[in-house]
């Protein structure tokens, strides 16, 4: 009977591959992405939502339990906005989307992202302030949003205290936040 049930799970992946993504949060995360973006050099033509995990897909670095640690897509004149589902790549470590035309918002979930060590949105078009969730990400090690159209104030909290002010230049900011008030965003 085992046999035979092996058989059945592997004809229903193979004649409706569209299962296999509901299963990979990572795969679907990424999709919504794609999904999102015009992609006017086709850069993402090797995102695959049939396939069992994402692995596979240029500009997408996978660790040895084929979990996502690196979205690499800067300089590909990608535009839209950048879809919160991103935040259920757990083990990501490293997103570079730099001198592109993503608009919107900064996700709040990103937040979530705890492995996070370096988020370069530099050079885009994103507007808003800078969302207050990431300050509880500890491992950030790098974080460039310069040459953007965001404003409000910069977050002091968690590591964005020892970031460099070049990370946050060409944008609206009015400066940094003070300390245990809750910043208020004229104009975002």
């Amino acid at each position: 009977m085992a046999p035979f049930m092996s058989l059945s799970v592997l004809f229903l992946f193979l004649h409706y591959p569209f299962l296999s993504l509901s299963t990979n949060s990572e795969g679907n995360a990424l999709h919504a992405l794609r999904s999102r973006l015009s992609d006017p050099n086709n850069v993402l033509q090797s995102w695959d939502p049939t396939l069992v995990n994402p692995c596979t897909w240029f500009h997408v670095t996978c660790n040895s339990n084929n979990h996502v640690i690196r979205l690499e897509l800067y300089k590909n004149d990608l535009r839209g906005q950048i879809p919160e589902e991103l935040s259920n790549l757990k083990s990501l470590i490293s997103m570079d989307f730099y001198d592109n035309n993503f608009e919107g918002k900064i996700p709040k979930s990103f937040g979530k992202l705890k492995s996070l060590k370096f988020m370069r949105l530099s050079s885009n078009k994103l507007t808003g302030s800078i969302p207050r969730e990431l300050t509880v990400l500890t491992n950030l090690k790098v974080f460039d949003v310069s040459n953007n159209d965001l404003c409000g104030t910069i977050p002091v909290d968690g590591n964005f205290e020892s970031f460099p002010v070049e990370s946050f230049e060409n944008n609206r900011f009015s400066g940094p936040e003070l300390k245990g008030l809750v910043p208020y965003d004229f104009g975002c």
